[in-house]
């Protein structure tokens, strides 16, 4: 009987788990829509339920040792989300007691998504010789995962490194955390629409978005239409990236990480945000860092380092003496 864990990533949209083993195969994954179950104990029986199928597809025998769940606004010290922006669910939801009643004497931890992906990448990722690195997740909402010396950074109440609500503009865009400006706001898969209908309304050039709704409308049309060479689809990302290079540079001064990680939808545009961010992040880079920080691309992103490194963390918690 092989001996696995099941890694669980809850998103905006879908919540995406696979079951992976000791060495990080991959021995079957899927996933359920997240925002069609507003009531968190409908959406964990649906959940459970998903997961029981999955199980019964892997071709051999899985002993399921624990589970890791990497979510926004996860608290790893609670076992708890707490009033996720970009989730329906309000509130503080005890996540690892609920699951525990479907799972009794199977340990379960949870943690930040990007946290969850931050392991995921030194584990499995391109992060494996590096102890100090950051990763930036870049989907709904834009989460960051920090590690320092080899150690995620939780602060004291499990919920340091929120980089996608630093503020980027005073009484700017509205976010979902109820504040103004924040940096998800203007750079993720949500902020770059934004960035597009404001383009739209200030500037005149011919654009295939301009036959697009906004409800329609997705990173990866964005994406498509850059390629093409849309001028206003090329200038959002420029604007994406320059508004997080800036930021990064901040976030530079404060833990000097040799690289930084973008995964996530916005991300597989690839070159079209890798590059305004790297030179944004250069220009605002204060002397001594310049020229010295990596701007990468996850090598997880097509085998969803959120999963991964939720599978990693429970991995983590069995060995922990």
């Amino acid at each position: 009987m092989r001996e696995a864990v099941i890694g669980i990533d809850i998103g905006g949209t879908y919540t995406k788990y696979g079951i992976i083993d000791r060495q990080g195969n991959n021995l079957a994954d899927s996933k359920i829509n997240t925002d069609e179950n507003p009531d968190f104990d409908v959406y964990l029986k649906h959940l459970s339920s998903a997961l029981a199928g999955l199980l019964k597809e892997v071709k051999e025998e899985v002993a399921v040792k624990g589970i890791g769940i990497g979510a926004p606004n996860a608290n790893y010290y609670k076992g708890t989300i707490e009033y996720p922006p970009n989730l329906s669910w309000k509130g503080i939801i005890p996540v690892v007691d609920k699951m525990k009643a479907h799972y009794p004497g199977i340990p379960i931890v949870i943690t930040n998504d990007a946290n969850a992906a931050a392991i995921g990448e030194m584990v499995y990722g391109g992060a494996r010789q590096m102890k100090d690195f950051i990763v930036i997740t870049l989907g709904t909402g834009l989460g960051s995962g920090i590690v320092v010396n080899g150690q995620l950074v939780y602060g004291h109440d499990g919920f340091a490194g929120e980089l996608g609500h630093v503020n980027v503009k005073l009484r700017g865009r509205d976010c979902g955390c109820g504040r103004k400006g924040c940096l998800e706001t203007y750079v993720s898969a949500t902020g770059i629409k934004r960035t597009i209908f404001r383009l739209l309304a200030e500037r005149t050039e011919e654009s295939e978005l301009r036959n697009t709704s906004f409800n329609e409308l997705s990173a990866i049309t964005i994406t498509d239409l850059a390629r093409k060479g849309d001028p206003i689809a090329l200038e959002a990302f420029e604007y994406t990236g320059r508004i997080l290079g800036a930021k990064l540079a901040d976030t530079v001064a404060h833990t000097s990480p040799e690289a930084i990680f973008l995964l996530g939808g916005l991300a597989n545009a690839r070159e079209l945000i890798l590059d305004p961010t790297q030179r944004s992040l250069e220009e605002n880079l204060l002397p001594i860092y310049r020229n010295k920080i990596k701007v990468l691309l996850s090598s997880l992103s097509d085998v969803n380092a959120a999963v991964m490194g939720a599978s990693a963390l429970a991995w983590n918690e069995l060995e922990r003496p």
